[in-house]
């Protein structure tokens, strides 16, 4: 199956043109710009509406414009694939409105906030998870350094790692890395007046249920939207939110970078190799591999980015032996393809030659050639899980006994001349046994007491690294005291506790890429919102909401 072929000669991404075009022409789809204030006005909206106007001319999709809120209803925002909150400030809608709109976002719909984007609905719990975050002060307009820390989504591709501007830079609340995924941070030693320290995230993405939101601090000044890269970081997000191109916008945190611009670390096996320049290895001839030879990994979860030019062949190998022959590392690992072009089980997302990924998930996810598109690669004894663009789509067991994912190097081939691929940000994640599992006001889930007995209350607790709180994920359990996490019970209310571990459904949880963590189809959640300490743990109807996110080890 050829993916975009045609679409590849006129592909035209361009970082730094006033109307950046997309990769390849997008399906038509409309987008609502709501920029109603009922605080302080931006003299930079109708600079932004145009901007608007003038992306969607050039990308196919259509702008209405508007400041009545009226318009959010169901019926209404059924015909927007997304919507964009261009520097709205204070209260803009009604419960009414609210509630539309509520319902529009968890059933796919799209999400875009510009800067004041956060100074709105601060009375409303759904906005602030929506958004991510408040605005919180901002110092006097200035320049400053914006570190980009993910180069795939689309809204970020075209920047280098740093990007150097003038705007008004805002403080939030809170941090937002526990529920989003941060695309850029702000540098506060290159200006004065930040408040947020050496994390500050100013540009970042995330799911809410089914919806997709994007959100960015920049956008204050009437020339931000004359400034190219400002008008391509734009596009991108609003192509994310309207499903028009694909990211992996789950929470990240605790990886290690193996590449990101340096090859310490890297060597290069067999013919061909590749070249280093703006943190980006891009292949030649071959067939060859640049693997890292500082260390062998058990479990983990290693990501990166990748863009092939179109059809083009790579792959990333894992689990071989030290050595220089390529193709004997091929023979002794396992290969995860990334050309989509070949047959089921030697397509992207397959094990090479052994397991077919779920073809129609892959293509749901996949971003075409000249877009960047993520891997995970998560192993765990014998299993590797690959998630692309955040979804799953294989999963696969080693049952080959010349070959193991208990131990190995990683690496990423060059397969030949005329095949073209890009890697950015390879990072890694070792499983480092126990660790918290962190929910709403960045809590932890807690054994009432340190008791191990069977029944024992699991609650929220303000984190302690104390024992009782490290939790070790086994198959589908998690463990700590020598008991699992277990549920009494399969309906809304019941209360999640200790107790021997049995392999029962009751102790068997799959973490979902919203964050949240499921048994029997229910959700961990903390009793009715609440963050204070002692708070029960419970099942509950997936809704999305804060209390029933959760950062795992």
């Amino acid at each position: 199956m050829k993916f975009w072929r045609a679409a590849v000669a006129a592909l035209a991404v361009v970082a730094f043109s006033p109307a950046p075009p997309a990769g390849a022409a997008d399906a038509p789809y409309d987008v609502l710009v709501f920029s109603k204030t009922t605080g302080f006005r931006h003299d930079s909206i109708p600079a932004g509406q145009q901007l608007i106007r003038d992306l969607g001319a050039a990308n196919s999709f259509t702008v209405t414009t508007t400041e009545d809120s009226a318009r959010f209803t169901t019926a209404n925002l059924a015909q927007y694939e997304t919507v964009v909150f261009l520097n709205t400030t204070g209260d803009v809608l009604n419960s009414g409105q609210q509630s539309a709109f509520e319902s529009y976002i968890r059933g796919g719909g799209g999400y875009v906030g510009i800067h004041a984007a956060a100074d709105t609905e601060y009375d409303w719990p759904f906005y602030g998870e929506l958004a991510g975050t408040y605005f919180a002060s901002h110092p006097a307009v200035q320049q400053a350094t914006v570190r980009v820390e993910n180069r795939a989504h689309q809204a970020t591709q075209h920047l280098g790692p740093t990007w150097v501007r003038t705007d008004e830079w805002y403080d939030f609340r809170s941090t937002v890395r526990p529920t989003a995924r941060v695309l850029a941070t702000l540098d506060e030693s290159t200006y004065s007046g930040g408040k947020m320290g050496a994390d500050h995230p100013h540009t970042w993405c995330k799911t809410v249920q089914s919806g997709r939101s994007f959100y960015t601090g920049a956008g204050h000044t009437q020339s931000s939207y004359a400034e190219a890269g400002f008008r391509s970081l734009v596009l991108g997000g609003i192509r994310y939110a309207a499903g028009r191109t694909k990211a992996d916008c789950r929470p990240e945190n605790g990886y290690t970078t193996l590449y990101n611009g340096s090859t310490t670390g890297w060597s290069q096996s067999g013919p061909g190799g590749f070249t280093n320049s703006d943190g980006t290895l891009s292949s030649s001839g071959g067939l060859g591999m640049l693997w890292y030879n500082t260390k062998e990994f058990r479990a983990y979860s290693l990501k990166l980015d990748w863009r092939l030019a179109g059809d083009d062949n790579s792959g990333v190998v894992i689990g071989f032996p030290p050595g220089s022959d390529p193709n004997a590392s091929l023979g002794q690992g396992h290969e995860i393809q990334i050309d989509a072009t070949d047959s089921p089980d030697r397509t992207t997302g397959s094990i090479y030659g052994f397991q077919a990924p779920d073809v129609a998930a892959r293509d749901a996810a996949l971003n075409p050639p000249g877009e960047w598109n993520t891997f995970e690669v998560l192993v765990e004894g014998e299993r590797a899980q690959v998630f692309l663009n955040g979804t799953k789509i294989n999963d696969f067991t080693n049952t080959d006994p010349a070959r193991s994912l208990t131990s190995g190097h990683i690496g990423i081939q060059n397969h030949g001349t005329g095949d073209d691929v890009s890697f950015r940000n390879i990072r890694i994640k070792e499983s480092s046994g126990a660790g918290p599992i962190v929910g709403a006001g960045g809590k932890c889930a807690d054994v009432s007491g340190g008791n191990s007995a069977d029944g024992t209350k699991v609650q929220l607790w303000s984190c302690t690294g104390g024992t009782n709180q490290q939790w070790t994920r086994e198959g589908g359990t998690w463990r700590t005291l020598g008991k699992c996490l277990s549920v009494a019970g399969s309906t809304d209310g019941s209360p999640v506790q200790l107790a021997a571990c049995n392999g029962g459904g009751a102790q068997n949880w799959v973490a979902h890429s919203d964050g949240t963590l499921r048994s029997g189809g229910k959700c961990l959640d903390a009793n009715g919102g609440s963050t204070a300490d002692g708070t029960q743990l419970i099942i509950w109807t997936c809704h999305g909401g804060t209390n029933q996110r959760w950062t795992l080890p």
